[in-house]
């Protein structure tokens, strides 16, 4: 869209000489700083469960939960490796802890969602209230709140992190702080928040102490009956088919103030509309199989999969069979900053 001007002599001079007082010509990079249309540096990308389920067990073998710190395997964008980044301002991991293991009580910055993907009885706790994981469970963990991870369970747990990371480390606004002991002590009986918070009922003296949602559980089962619900009443969305937004219950606003998570159900047979937007997004397939095109990417996706849509590339879902997708991405940032913008129809190409 601009033009880099025509390159002489005496200008390379000028260039050279001023570039000992840290300074460069705008006009030379003009084009590649304000562009007609997201071009992201990330691809589209898919791990395989059961290929990353392998190495993480091996992790297990290798390294302790406790002396890790935290035992998990970064999702790396292959367009940006080296950034512990699946998107330029999103993270994303897959953490193991196994049968009688303590991930340490620690605090940061950063919001984090955990995600469970595979095994029961291991728990995590937040603030002061412990949520047991079942798989398909949304957790968050606010910015700031004390969190550690137990297992007094017989099987490994396995679920997906996703962290505003790089957003935070983009604007060097991250701290944290381990707490003096492995684990914090229980403050409230588990289920109190749900108690609280997740009945479309708030108690009368509730102030919002932040952004983030008070509800910090999200079970699967709940969700799931919703997607029924809301599938079999319709309509259904031509690209995204029966898909929720999770919700702060105090604001009707995103769970997260970072980061939005969605789920949605796409029933067998399901060939969707493309769509793009300009926040890229992380996938997790819940239940079933199918395939997401991303670009000219075509991802052939079973449960536990993950695959990530970067900014502004066409996406398509077909499902084989009654399927559902969990995703996250950093739209409400991008809301906030009225930057946020989606385009969904027929005019982008069909599979091939």
């Amino acid at each position: 869209m601009f033009a880099k001007p025509t390159s002489t002599a005496e200008r390379a001079a000028f260039y050279q000489r001023i570039d000992k007082e840290s300074l460069t010509p705008l006009w030379e990079v003009l084009g590649a700083l304000v562009i007609p249309e997201p071009k992201s540096e990330c691809v589209p990308a898919h791990w395989r469960y059961a290929t990353v389920r392998e190495h993480l067990m091996e992790a297990g073998r290798l390294i302790s939960a406790e002396e890790a710190e935290r035992r998990v395997l970064v999702l790396e964008n292959p367009g940006i490796r080296g950034r512990s980044s699946i998107t330029h301002t999103l993270y994303c991991g897959l953490q193991l802890i196994l049968p009688g293991e303590v991930a340490p009580s620690h605090r940061h910055t950063q919001s984090a969602l955990r995600f469970v993907v595979e095994g029961e009885g291991a728990f995590t706790a937040v603030d002061g209230e412990r949520a047991t994981m079942h798989p398909g469970d949304f957790i968050i963990t606010p910015s700031g709140a004390w969190h550690d991870h137990g297992n007094p369970g017989g099987e490994p747990v396995i679920w997906m992190d996703g962290l505003d990371i790089p957003l935070v480390r983009m604007l060097d606004a991250s701290f944290a702080e381990r707490y003096p002991e492995k684990t914090q002590p229980v403050s409230r009986p588990e289920g109190d928040a749900l108690a609280r918070y997740g009945m479309s009922l708030l108690p009368v003296n509730y102030e919002a102490h932040s952004r983030t949602s008070p509800l910090f559980v999200y079970p699967y089962g709940r969700t799931r009956e919703a997607l029924d619900t809301l599938f079999r009443h319709g309509p259904v969305h031509a690209a995204h088919g029966a898909r929720v937004q999770y919700v702060n219950p105090a604001t009707g606003g995103f769970a997260m103030p970072t980061i939005a998570t969605f789920i949605q159900f796409l029933p067998k047979g399901f060939r969707g509309d493309a769509s793009r937007a300009t926040d890229g997004t992380i996938y997790c397939v819940v239940e079933g199989s199918g395939r997401t095109k991303v670009g000219d990417a075509v991802f052939d996706w079973t449960p536990r999969d993950i695959f990530v849509a970067p900014s502004w590339l066409p996406v398509r879902h077909e499902a084989a069979s009654d399927a559902v997708l969990f995703s996250y991405s950093d739209r409400p940032v991008q809301q906030a900053l009225g930057l946020w913008r989606e385009e969904t129809g027929s005019g982008f190409r069909p599979f091939t």
